[in-house]
């Protein structure tokens, strides 16, 4: 497939000669057309998923037959019934479904929307601001393509993003936050065939390694009611801190001539911003980090724990599983570089090890109470002294856990992404 400006490619485009003025009339056109889509905001979600799709179209992406289907439906059924006894949650599954890689990214988009339009908006900003007045007015029928010029940027440039990341991930809480409808379990048959595939592990219990993982997930986000804007409202927070770096966007605009479509991939996103030092911006990238390795560690505690002498291969894909989401997959680095956010627990095996305290003090109806309200859980401190932590929960009074609950933290009943469209 021909590439075209930014790195992406246009479905059905064809490079034109530049010797030729008819077919560079028509590929101006073309990229008018892409850059003017109405209502694409910051980010031309429209192009985004076109270049998702088209990545995906090119890479491969298999149907999900009825086989898969039902072999992901009883994964997810034996997976709860193995979580009950070493759970206080009960099961949060009220669908479980297989998607193939377009509809992980068909059904993650609104809460990619919210997480990634702040940082997107502020880039546009920026790039509009840097265009001189006199500029703009001798830009005539281009102006409107230079207006949206970050819009689709950005938006190619994601859509490069999630179609690597479709390719990868294996369920819909694989990353960790809850990025797909309430109450819907769902995996990716065709990806966990090939990380199976790559870790020499047999299918079936990759399979259910996974399902276990996602009904862990669905029972700690279904059933802790302030956890979905806890940890969607962290990722915000820490995204509307990072600044952009104008001289990086001001260096790379001077290499682009709009009337030239070959000087705009001079441009790239990454580089562009510039993380914030201050207290308030460390805090709340703690508050992410905490939040991300409190709910891996706990899912990765609880499933270990669940699939114990039943899944032969349980140590292999615990580790595994622990080391990528430590290390971020290729997808995940993309995504970082262009948001300028890293979406892997740093502590994980410090959190896991804390959970295993709580645990082995408290019992798993003790563990999963501290659930019950945000200023229960252990802190970033608390990590290096598991043991004290899980000691000193034993103290807690049952008049403060009641003030606790009379003030829950601030936006938790707020609707989550699901609730608003249905809205």
């Amino acid at each position: 497939m021909p590439d075209i400006p930014f790195g992406f490619s246009l479905p059905g485009a064809q490079p034109p000669d530049p010797s030729d003025p008819q077919q560079m009339q028509q590929f101006m056109a073309q990229l008018q057309q892409m850059f003017a889509a109405p209502g694409s905001g910051p980010v031309n979600w429209d192009l985004a998923r076109q270049v998702a799709a088209s990545q995906l179209s090119a890479s491969g992406d298999p149907a999900v037959n009825m086989h898969e289907r039902h072999q992901v439906e009883e994964a997810l059924r034996l997976a709860d019934l193995w979580l009950d006894p070493v759970c206080a949650l009960p099961s949060g599954i009220h669908k479980a479904v297989a998607w193939n890689r377009n509809e992980w990214i068909y059904n993650t988009l609104d809460v990619w929307k919210k997480l990634c339009e702040p940082i997107a908006g502020r880039m546009v900003g920026a790039m509009g601001d840097l265009v001189p007045e006199e500029a703009r007015a001798q830009l005539g029928p281009m102006q409107s393509m230079v207006a949206t010029l970050g819009g689709a940027l950005f938006g190619g440039q994601l859509g490069q993003a999630f179609g690597q990341l479709a390719a990868e991930v294996l369920s819909a809480g694989d990353i960790g936050l809850p990025l797909g409808p309430a109450g819907t379990a769902a995996l990716v048959p065709a990806n966990i065939k090939a990380y199976g595939e790559g870790l020499e592990l047999p299918e079936d219990q990759v399979r259910l390694y996974v399902a276990l993982r996602e009904a862990a997930h669905q029972r700690l986000f279904g059933h802790v009611p302030w956890l979905r804007a806890h940890v969607l409202n962290a990722v915000e927070a820490y995204a509307n801190g990072i600044t952009v770096n104008r001289e990086a966007i001001e260096e790379a605009m001077s290499r682009v001539d709009p009337t030239d479509p070959e000087s705009m991939q001079a441009m790239a996103l990454e580089g562009i911003f510039t993380p914030e030092d201050t207290p308030q911006q460390k805090a709340g990238l703690a508050r992410l980090e905490t939040a991300l390795a409190l709910v891996e560690g706990w899912v990765g505690h609880v499933v270990d724990d669940a699939a114990g002498d039943r899944l032969p291969s349980v140590a292999a894909l615990g580790e595994a599983f622990r080391r990528r989401r430590a290390a971020g997959g290729p997808a995940e680095q993309t995504f970082a570089a262009l948001v300028g956010l890293e979406l892997r627990p740093r502590r994980l095996r410090e959190a896991g090890a804390l959970w295993t305290a709580v645990t082995e003090q408290r019992g798993f109806q003790g563990r999963d109470g501290l659930w019950d309200h945000p200023d229960l859980l252990p802190t970033d401190e608390d990590f290096a002294n598991p043991e004290v932590f899980a000691r000193g929960q034993s103290d807690w009074d049952i008049s403060e856990l009641e003030g606790l609950e009379s003030n829950p933290e601030p936006g938790a009943d707020e609707p989550g992404p699901e609730d608003t469209d249905k809205k």
